[in-house]
């Protein structure tokens, strides 16, 4: 039956053992677990809402003065049905049977660090931060991090097995790897996920809502007895790396070897508050950025994916919502260490404070770039946050940035000192509505009168209605130099979400019908509308997986200045009214072929526009995954007509959960017809440590390889060293 009104809070107790479990995926033969009565009572909310999962599911807590340990037997009747869909480090848990926890250590409703894994025994860890609000998708997506930051990385240890009554998992997590109060005795907020992906299910140990994820950690349970010994924790990761770069001239290439070493380190002043500092700081194993087509006059977007910046990242993040999407924020991290046509320029290193103290939620954060001779000026980068949560998903912060730069040669192109100023708030008014917003204010030398930006939200979220609106404005001289803006001219902005979830009993095997009208606009301070969208949708979604999307959008554009869309083709000022009609299929992800198709055909700047995204993904087993994206636009305007074509091409080979080959190759034609490959091959320690081999080669697409522009082979080893034990 589906839940409704106020459910009791679950609670468990983890029991105290001296001989701590071995560690090999067995939990019945173990003594360790003897000791405490498992949890058994998982409550579905799909396919069957409110219903006791189809499967038993038994979790253990046992803890030792150093570790939490949680054992998990997920019984299956049909154990060779299970799915194992990808076995590289943070996959997706989603389309794969797994098992989740999330862990909210300080029982603020709102944060947590969330530990998973599927049969194969990966390694997935995740935190989150304002019950996952600002949240895009799997991987993380926004500069400062919104509220899911999958790109942190923990230090702990699962184990798994697969047998005859289904499969079992053993975690490992060391009290130095979390975060939590100082008091002695410790009750933290609990709650555990259930996958199994033939039965399209997902069951949790607090009765949740449909329309709320593991994240929603304000209906977690509770986990008492733990009377935890404060942990002593120091880490030091040194690394050493060697590249090789080859530039291909007209006349003659040139060879440059490099050597580098730096080190980052991790103290824990209190159990709550982290200080993390860097020398040298470099990312060669990170995967190069994905390709994107720019088809109008804004700045687009490309994700952070530096491992040292988005650790505690969401505590950074002031203007991100899943809402407001990645318009406005404040802090973009992506501004330190990378030039504005994407050029790397060297940091020399930094420090980060992140943590609680006395119930505040602090990060101080602070880098120095190098002088890059004739490119660019050594500059210190700065950010201070204060948060406080209050209670029922509320919170109130405060943010404030800095730019400054260093003397530098006048040969050296200098940007102007910048900083920013930012307060942000959320209220939880019951159990469905939230009100959030924040006002900023820049001080730029240069810039005089209207330097602010403001941002007001309201929504509301039940089991079958979702509604929401926005109200933006962004002034004339507002620049937050070590922040993001899609827009670079003053607008004010206008949003408005009315969706309905409708899960019919028996129709064709319908498990969802989603209709909905969305509504975005955009007018500069004189009233002229630059920008509008109504979106009229309905989402089909089966019981099996399968997805279709129909609907219609009723577009407007307004250009003020005429501006090149593609090489000599231009749109003229004026305002462009146009309707076009949307489809999406999407095919069951669990399976070992699946499909994600998304068409729009309509009218676009005064002619006409066919595009189609095309995504295949093939699993050949758990350990090989093949993915292919084809992005093609056909554009015909009245001053010319246009194709674009995106082509990426991911594979992934995991030889163990830790020894992985990964690749990434990009082909557009429309940035000079280039060919490009980003291989990676990982062998990890431990916290995204070990050793990686990565070649980076860009290439004409007529010859690839072979009429190369640029190749770089990089070897990076890095080591995690425990010296507080």
């Amino acid at each position: 039956m589906p839940v409704s009104g106020e459910q009791a809070t679950p609670a468990a107790a983890a029991a105290y053992t001296e001989t701590p479990p071995i560690l090999d995926g067995t939990i019945t033969d173990d003594p360790a677990y003897a000791q405490t009565i498992p949890i058994t009572e998982f409550w579905q909310t799909t396919p069957q809402e409110g219903q006791p999962s189809s499967e038993r599911t038994e979790v253990y807590l046992v803890y030792t003065d150093h570790a939490l340990y949680v054992g998990v037997i997920c019984y299956d009747r049909e154990p060779e049905q299970i799915i194992v869909s990808d076995t590289r480090r943070d996959a997706p848990l989603d389309e794969t049977d797994s098992f989740q926890m999330i862990l909210d250590t300080y029982l603020d409703g709102q944060s947590g660090f969330v530990f998973g894994t599927n049969p194969a025994g990966i390694e997935y860890d995740a935190q989150v931060t304002n019950e996952g609000q600002g949240a895009f998708g799997a991987r993380q997506q926004t500069g400062s991090g919104g509220g899911f930051n999958i790109n942190w990385d923990g230090s702990w240890d699962v184990q798994t097995r697969t047998t005859e009554a289904g499969w079992t998992a053993e975690f490992e997590i060391p009290f130095r790897t979390i975060r939590f109060p100082s008091t002695r005795e410790q009750t933290w907020g609990i709650n555990f996920q259930r996958n199994i992906r033939r039965h399209n299910e997902r069951s949790f140990w607090t009765r949740m809502p449909r329309q709320f994820q593991l994240s929603r950690v304000s209906m977690a349970g509770h986990v008492s007895g733990l009377i935890v010994r404060q942990p002593r924790n120091l880490q030091i990761v040194p690394y050493t790396l060697g590249n090789v770069t080859r530039t291909f001239e007209p006349a003659e290439s040139q060879v440059e070897p490099d050597v580098d070493v730096g080190v980052d380190l991790k103290y824990s002043l209190t159990p709550s508050l982290t200080l993390d500092a860097s020398y040298n700081t470099d990312f060669a194993q990170v995967e190069v950025d994905e390709q994107q087509v720019n088809l109008d006059r804004f700045n687009l977007f490309f994700p952070e994916k530096r491992p040292f910046f988005l650790e505690n990242a969401g505590l950074f993040s002031v203007g991100v919502s899943e809402f407001s999407g990645q318009e406005v924020e404040l802090f973009f991290s992506r501004r330190i260490g990378i030039g504005q046509d994407g050029e790397q320029i060297p940091i020399l290193g930094g420090t980060r404070l992140s943590g609680q103290a006395a119930g505040v939620n602090v990060g101080l954060l602070t880098m120095q770039t190098r002088e890059v001779e004739g490119a660019a000026a050594g500059t210190n980068f700065s950010v201070v946050r204060i948060r406080k949560d209050l209670a029922n998903r509320s919170a109130v912060g405060v943010m404030a940035t800095s730019r400054l730069h260093l003397d530098a040669d006048d040969s050296i192109p200098v940007e102007e000192d910048n900083q920013a100023l930012a307060i942000d708030g959320r209220w939880g008014i019951g159990r469905y509505t939230t009100l959030s917003g924040f006002a900023a204010r820049t001080f730029s030398p240069h810039l005089s009168g209207a330097e602010h930006a403001l941002n007001l939200n309201a929504s509301y979220l039940s089991n079958v209605w979702r509604v929401n609106s926005t109200f933006t404005q962004v002034a004339e001289n507002f620049n937050p130099a070590i922040g993001f803006l899609r827009r670079n001219s003053a607008y004010r902005k206008l949003t408005g979400l009315i969706l309905y979830a409708w899960r019919p009993e028996n129709l064709f095997g319908l498990l969802e019908l989603r209709p909905h009208i969305s509504y975005q606009g955009y007018w500069d301070f004189r009233g002229f509308q630059e920008g509008g969208r109504w979106h009229i949708d309905n989402h089909f979604e089966w019981k099996s997986g399968f997805e279709i999307h129909t609907g219609i959008n009723l577009t407007r554009e307004g250009v003020q200045e005429e501006f090149e869309i593609a090489s000599n083709v231009r749109v003229p000022a004026g305002t462009y009214d146009h309707r076009e009609a949307q489809l999406v299929l999407i095919t069951n992800q669990g399976r070992k072929v699946s499909i994600r198709t998304r068409a729009f055909l309509g009218g676009f700047f005064g002619g006409t526009r066919r595009n189609i995204s095309n995504t295949i993904r093939i699993r050949a087993n758990e350990a090989l995954t093949t993915e292919v994206n084809w992005s093609y636009n056909d554009v015909r305007l009245p001053n010319g007509d246009f194709v674009i074509n995106l082509i990426q091409t991911r594979l992934s080979y995991s030889f163990t959960p830790r020894l992985y080959v990964q690749g990434l190759f990009q082909y557009s034609d429309s940035a000079g017809d280039l060919w490009s490959a980003n291989l990676r091959l990982g062998w990890l320690q431990s916290a995204n440590t070990g050793l990686f081999i990565v070649f980076n080669d860009v290439s004409e697409s007529s010859q690839p390889f072979h009429n190369s522009l640029g190749r770089t082979i990089t070897i990076k080893y890095s080591r995690l060293f425990n010296v507080l034990r």
